[in-house]
């Protein structure tokens, strides 16, 4: 990334924070300019919070600004008609995920994207510190060939983008089964903070056995676990030279010789160190297989993954490379669909291959 971007926001939100957080960071690469809230009173107080101005429509917002892109990071179900909108105006656009809520809202944006669209979508997961350290090593040839993947970290579209990665597989079809299991589960926090009192919630575990042509993905989500203090996220990877269980990897120097090794997180700010408090980034062994772009801006793995994204999107805007564009979101977020399907319906469902496999 080269320079400072501008950018705009249009949604007042939770995600849109995310943000806003990462803008406010990284002063001298990003900067806000404006954010579109329809709600007048909701627009004051939120303007007032993050020091920024507030629009009550895109109309208003564009009349002032000139943000290099724009974040669309509204509800699935209002998504299309502002990135329809912005595409009328030649202005690149950052779709929130998933940028959709069905198929056919996937079909008509894959259309508007053949008539020149320039869309991109916020998949932040695998940008994540752990997350891109797993996807680099897996990719490094070290596993061998990778034939399994599980992942239990990220609901929805969110966990098929990292299995789909994982196990290198594009557009092709699926065959999904998949269920769901319900049990008690003592409550925890969530966006608001820490629970204040005991209580007992019914905790949806959704699982998927996923055909990805001959290699097999496994989903593995509770609609707890991002605030949960009692339950973990877990990934593993499984090629024909080795592994990756969660934090542990274990591989072939050769035949007769194993190695295991841990992913370790390098901070700075630690036992005296004074280079200031960051995550420089992560090693196996003696390699490094992430390393911070941000560093020393004192970031949490989020929101490291939030600024990559604005960071590929402020390169995309000025003409770079797509990194996460309509057809792997599109994919992910249909694949979901059909996973819940394969639930509801308690049969083996096959993902059809769609227009944007072309791409």
């Amino acid at each position: 990334m080269a320079g400072k971007t501008s950018f705009s926001i249009i949604g007042g939100g939770f995600r849109s924070e995310f943000f806003l957080r990462a803008a406010r960071e990284l002063p001298e690469l990003f900067h806000v300019s404006g954010v579109v809230v329809r709600n007048e009173q909701k627009g004051r107080l939120f303007g007032e919070k993050w020091g920024v101005s507030v629009y009550r429509s895109l109309e208003e917002l564009l009349a002032q600004e000139q943000p290099d892109f724009v974040v669309v990071s509204v509800a699935r179900a209002d998504c299309p008609g502002y990135l329809f909108a912005l595409a009328e105006r030649g202005i690149p656009a950052l779709a929130e995920t998933p940028p959709a809520a069905d198929l056919e809202g996937l079909l008509a944006l894959y259309e508007l994207t053949r008539r020149g669209a320039r869309i991109q979508v916020a998949e932040q997961y695998h940008f994540q510190p752990l997350h891109a350290a797993r996807l680099a090593l897996a990719a490094s040839g070290r596993l061998g060939t990778v034939s399994e993947a599980y992942v239990s970290a990220a609901h929805g579209y969110h966990g098929v983008n990292l299995l789909r990665k994982l196990l290198g597989f594009g557009h092709g079809e699926a065959t999904i089964r998949a269920m769901r299991h319900e049990a008690p589960l003592i409550g925890g926090p969530n966006r608001s903070g820490p629970p204040t009192m005991e209580t007992t919630v019914t905790a949806k575990r959704d699982m998927a056995w996923i055909d990805f042509g001959g290699k097999l993905g496994v989903y593995d989500f509770t609609g707890e676990q991002y605030f949960s203090w009692v339950r973990s996220s877990y990934v593993s990877v499984r090629g024909d030279r080795g592994e990756i269980a969660d934090r542990r990897v274990n591989v072939l120097a050769d035949y007769a010789t194993p190695l295991h090794m841990d992913f370790k997180r390098i901070n700075k700010g630690e036992n005296g160190n004074l280079e200031g408090h960051y995550l420089k980034g992560i090693m196996a062994g003696d390699q490094w297989v992430y390393t911070n772009p941000f560093a020393p801006c004192r970031l949490y793995d989020d929101e490291i993954a939030v600024a990559t994204v604005l960071a590929k999107m402020a390169d995309y805007a000025a003409g770079g490379p797509d990194f996460y564009g309509l057809p792997d979101a599109s994919q992910d977020h249909y694949i979901g669909l059909m996973i819940e399907r394969s639930i509801v319906t308690g049969e083996a469902v096959t993902t059809a291959v769609q227009p944007w496999a072309a791409v």
